[in-house]
């Protein structure tokens, strides 16, 4: 039976899935969509359509009064008002993924943390995306000019929830963002094994 080791390192029983190749379908303004051809175990080839992505960050804003910071935005794709906290794309090259979280926080809600801690690293739909999303918990939140971009963000409301009241609006479907769930799910762990 396959296994694989602690932290999703494939063991060395597993099968052995190739990559092929890969045609692009569509090149967008930061994701691509490729069809891409595999060979699987028994030598039968497939193909997949993978959507090729830079990255992104997502922010657990915290504030000394125990609420998370969070944004209440438009998001066309799903065509409904979500809350989530900040988060982007990694869409300058070469900027570190602390750095993008920095921008992102001032951009989104006019805060700059003082500290800044990786939670995870997360994929949330490997199914068919390679984006990886690097989750941060900050602190130690000061005020700064806000950058608003893009018709979603312009419209946005900032809002600030107190941590004790966050498992509520999960459980009522307040909040429906994976990322947003489960950065406030870690954050909150890591608080209480840190006081």
């Amino acid at each position: 039976m396959p296994s694989a080791e602690v932290g999703g390192t494939p063991g060395h029983d597993l099968p052995v899935f190739t990559p092929t190749g890969e045609e692009t379908v569509h090149q967008g303004w930061f994701i691509r969509v490729q069809r891409a051809t595999f060979r699987d175990p028994d030598g039968a080839t497939f193909e997949r359509d993978i959507v090729r992505h830079p990255g992104a960050v997502a922010v657990v804003a915290v504030t000394e009064a125990d609420a998370v910071v969070l944004v209440h935005q438009y998001r066309p794709a799903v065509d409904r008002w979500l809350l989530e906290i900040p988060a982007g794309t990694c869409d300058v090259d070469g900027e570190p993924f602390e750095e993008t979280a920095h921008r992102e926080l001032a951009e989104e809600v006019g805060l700059r943390a003082d500290h800044l801690e990786l939670l995870t690293r997360t994929v949330i739909t490997p199914g068919f995306c390679d984006e990886y999303t690097n989750i941060y918990l900050a602190t130690g939140l000061h005020s700064v000019p806000s950058d608003r971009q893009g018709a979603e963000e312009r419209f946005m409301e900032v809002i600030e929830v107190p941590l004790d009241r966050f498992d509520a609006m999960v459980d009522d479907g307040a909040v429906i963002d994976a990322s947003t769930i489960l950065g406030v799910g870690l954050a909150v762990r890591r608080r209480s094994t840190h006081h």
